[in-house]
């Protein structure tokens, strides 16, 4: 009975030190479970971790050549559009850490209040995402499109994420302090609207648990890219791919703009990829090899790829 008594005791000491009972923030094994497909490096949390050159080579994408290729992989539901920007004009990119918040519920926010003080956390809910962000992160919140008594953050929270982050944020819901929120330097931010009311009546539910946010599905350690005409969420397993499978497209498109311009393409101005024009266009390119991101190699593939499309049609 001792024997049993103390295997007992050393069972529940094991299990209470470990997040195997924490409910708003997905244990490193549930990340993973649902990116399981990545091969990559992970943060210490699970979530995968994109280079930060993509992170930066994606802002150069646009929001059309990334969704095509999003679209022809079976992903159909990533763009979301309809924001508000503290910065409209001024892209942004990074890794996605996500949170979900509902209505407030008394029983489930004394349950969460409670896990919160076991887990030494402190302030409201909505700070909390905010402790979890790393250096290149987009803070993604589901705030169920609630504006007046929605926001989020005011420009102490919003502070908060620059710091951490340098990047920004994507709200489905509201903000307050919009015009402080502005002068934050290394900051931006997309979210549905602004009001001068306080966040109340709302819970956070999780963090880094898959979201939604209005018709796009978003995991954590998806590539985040944002720009005027709306929000791109670029899967992880894919996301190399798709910037530069959106990278050639831009190629020939530039190299095709010039053709028009210049009259060469005649009445063909989207198409005529003959074997002629792409040998063109490789030639332009060896012209201008600064204009490549992505190695050689890779887009040499993708090169041979299109022609051997264009062969089958």
């Amino acid at each position: 009975m001792k024997k049993l008594l103390v295997a007992v005791f050393a069972l529940c000491t094991l299990l209470g030190g470990s997040n195997a009972w924490a409910q708003v923030k997905l244990s490193k094994e549930q990340i993973v479970f649902y990116t399981s497909d990545w091969k990559g490096d992970r943060f210490p949390d699970g979530r995968p971790k994109l280079p930060d050159d993509l992170l930066k080579r994606a802002l150069d994408m646009t929001i059309e050549d990334v969704w095509d290729f999003l679209r022809s992989h079976g992903y159909h539901n990533q763009f979301e559009g309809g924001w508000q920007a503290l910065h409209i004009d001024k892209p942004f990119a990074g890794r996605a850490l996500t949170a979900q918040y509902m209505p407030t519920r008394p029983d489930m926010a004394k349950a969460i209040a409670a896990e919160g003080k076991s887990e030494g956390r402190v302030s409201g809910t909505n700070s909390w995402p905010i402790a979890e962000l790393q250096i290149g992160d987009v803070y993604v919140a589901d705030g169920f499109g609630k504006i007046i008594d929605g926001t989020l953050i005011g420009s102490n929270l919003g502070n908060g994420i620059a710091a951490h982050t340098h990047t920004g944020f994507v709200f489905d819901g509201g903000i307050r302090d919009q015009e402080e929120n502005r002068e934050i330097p290394n900051f931006n931010g997309f979210y549905r609207g602004y009001d001068p009311s306080f966040w109340v009546d709302m819970e956070l539910t999780s963090i880094n648990a898959p979201v939604r946010i209005g018709r796009a599905v978003v995991l954590p350690g998806d590539l985040v890219l944002a720009k005027p005409e709306g929000v791109i969420f670029i899967p992880a397993i894919i996301a190399e791919e798709a910037i530069s499978s959106a990278e050639f497209t831009a190629l020939r498109d530039e190299y095709n703009f010039e053709l028009n311009k210049s009259g060469a393409n005649g009445g063909k101005f989207e198409g005529g990829w003959d074997a002629k024009k792409f040998d063109g266009f490789e030639k332009w390119i060896n012209a201008h090899p600064d204009k490549v991101k992505m190695p050689r190699k890779e887009f040499d593939d993708l090169l041979a790829k299109a022609r051997g499309e264009k062969n089958n049609d």
